[in-house]
Formats: structure tokens, C-alpha cells, sequence
């Protein structure tokens, strides 16, 4: 099944002073989406959807990603899915920040431009929250989960990128943790599932449908299953469950205010199910984030066999 969304995984190190404490990807997100429409608008529409070049335009497809003209899904959407997840990892050492940009199917024919649009944020006259930032180098890693990086570019240099991997999920293990590390926002009935009542069926139900859309509108090849089937599956699945509610404050230029994007973190841990008909989605996910503001690093989990204690990735 994941061969049918092929990855790009990069991780893209700046140097520069210690990164913002209160939600960095939320930061980078927003001065990325500014520097990506100003670096790719040929036009200067003042709204993208009234342009000519609206479904050509690489910002118009990065960041706000309108379903094609003859979409079998969403088509009454403005917007599906983004091809990207873009993740901040703090360091001790506040000389560096490194970035993880995951690039789905098409979404990794832009990213030379993806990435110029990060160097020209970082570098900008605002920065990053103020703080200002210089490229040092994108690795790629040469398959998802083994851990090895290559080097692609750095500033006096060419961008060499590897095509994107679609590798299948390794062996399925008798149990696994599912390690939440950053706030998973999901609903149910309309309302966020809170971790008290939180259940397996609610992440994979969400993961479940966030695949879909990300091969139908981004790979080559649209995921076929048979979705209600596994979703019943799913709920028959019983967790230990050891989660917290977080929330992940967020200040919007848009509404002038600090927004709580909580979600929950934590652990789940299952025994005793057979996980085959889950597993390859499980382990996809771990790169495609699950619920809602992923494209922000929300939704972020890592998976632990229980039968070596080592994360499968």
C-alpha cells in the first residue's frame, strides 16, 4: 500500500539564534506560505483563485492546493489536502535549527522551490518570529525509516535530489506503541476526542482518510480498499491508553489573537490484535502526521515494536 505514495523526506538545517519556545512550526509555516507566494507569483493577483495561473502555480499547489477541475473527491472543496509536513526540531545547541520537510507524490517536483522559499523566509527582513536564519545544508534520507542521510544541497552548491521512495512497511510486529509526540487533533461526532475517551478506531479512522486523499490528489495511483470494512476493524481494537491533553498555543496574524491548538500526546500501546490490516497505514502515517494542522507538525507519531523494544523507523 505506501508504494502508492512516494516520500520525500528532508531535513533542512539553518543556523542562526535559538528558535521560538512557543510553537516554531507555526512560525515557519506562515513566513514560508508568504515567502512561497512571493517567490512564485508571476501574476500578482490579488487572489489566487480569480488568477489565470491558479492551477499551474506552484505556490497555488503547495499551499493552497485546490482539487482539480474533475475531482471525484472533494470537488466541492476549495482546498484538499497540502503535499507537505513541515516539523521543528529544538536544539541544545541554539546555533541550529533543523527543519523536517516530508513531501508526498507530486508535492517533491517543487522542491527546489519549496526550499528557496525557506531560505528567502529565514533570511528576510522579519525572519523567523524576528529572528533571522542562513541556510547550511537539505539532506534526504535515503529511505523511509533506515535512517541513513545523503546530502543534497548546500549554499555553494547544486540542489541533486533523490527520487522520492515509495518503500512498503517492514514485517508487522505481534504488538506496537504508537509514541504521540505532538498534539493529534481528530473528531468525533463533530467535537475533538479528548483523551479520555480516546480510541484506535478514532486515530486510524482519520489516518485512514487522510491517506486516501493524499494518493488520490497527489500520487499516481488513488489508494483502493475497502474503507468501511477497516474502519469496523478498527473499532474492535482495544489500546492501553496513557494520554494527556496538550494545548499548543498559536498566535494568527489573520485574527490578530492567540489560538489554542490543543490535542492529544502520549502513548498507545496494543497486545493481542492482529495488526496486518492496519499496519501498512500505521506505518505510512508516521510521515503524513494525522488530524488536523499537519502541514504544521500537529498530528506527529513514532511507532515501538513491543517485540524488540526499537522503533520500526
Amino acid at each position: 500500500m505506501s508504494a502508492l505514495l512516494p516520500l520525500g523526506i528532508y531535513r533542512i538545517t539553518f543556523s542562526g539564534p535559538s528558535v521560538a519556545r512557543r510553537f516554531p512550526e507555526s512560525a515557519w509555516r506562515g513566513a514560508f506560505g508568504h515567502a512561497l507566494r512571493r517567490v512564485a507569483c508571476v501574476t500578482r493577483e490579488k487572489h489566487c483563485p480569480n488568477c489565470l495561473l491558479y492551477r499551474s502555480c506552484g505556490y497555488a499547489y503547495v499551499f493552497e492546493t485546490p482539487p482539480p477541475l474533475n475531482a471525484a473527491k472533494m470537488r466541492r472543496y476549495t482546498h484538499v489536502p497540502h503535499p507537505f509536513t513541515l516539523r521543528v526540531e529544538e536544539h541544545q545547541d541554539a546555533s541550529n535549527c533543523t527543519l523536517f520537510l516530508n513531501l508526498f507524490g507530486r508535492g517533491n517536483a517543487h522542491l527546489a522551490l519549496v526550499v528557496y522559499a525557506l531560505t528567502q523566509a529565514a533570511a528576510g527582513s522579519r525572519g523567523i518570529s524576528g529572528r533571522r536564519y542562513a541556510l547550511q545544508s537539505v539532506e534526504q534520507q535515503l529511505a523511509p525509516g533506515q535512517g541513513h542521510w545523503q546530502t543534497i544541497y548546500s549554499p555553494d552548491g547544486k540542489l541533486e535530489p533523490l527520487p522520492p521512495v515509495a518503500t512498503p512497511a517492514p514485517a508487522v510486529p505481534a504488538g506496537v506503541r504508537i509514541e504521540i509526540r505532538t498534539p493529534l487533533r481528530v473528531k468525533r461526532n463533530g467535537r475533538h476526542v479528548g483523551p479520555d475517551k480516546f480510541q484506535f478506531a478514532d486515530l486510524f479512522g482519520n489516518l485512514l482518510r487522510r491517506i486516501s486523499m493524499l494518493t488520490c490528489f497527489h500520487a499516481d495511483t488513488p489508494l483502493e480498499t475497502n474503507f468501511r470494512e477497516l474502519n469496523d476493524c478498527a473499532l474492535n481494537v482495544t489500546a492501553e491508553i496513557d494520554l494527556e491533553w496538550h494545548d499548543q498555543p498559536r498566535y494568527s496574524t489573520r485574527q490578530a489573537a492567540e489560538m489554542q491548538m490543543g490535542g492529544v500526546t502520549g502513548t498507545m500501546t496494543i497486545r493481542d490484535h492482529d495488526l496486518s490490516p492496519f499496519w501498512p497505514y500505521l506505518w505510512l502515517g508516521q510521515w503524513t502526521h494525522a488530524g488536523s494542522a499537519a502541514t504544521m507538525g500537529l498530528g506527529w507519531y513514532e511507532l515501538a515494536s513491543l517485540q524488540d523494544q526499537q522503533k520500526p523507523r
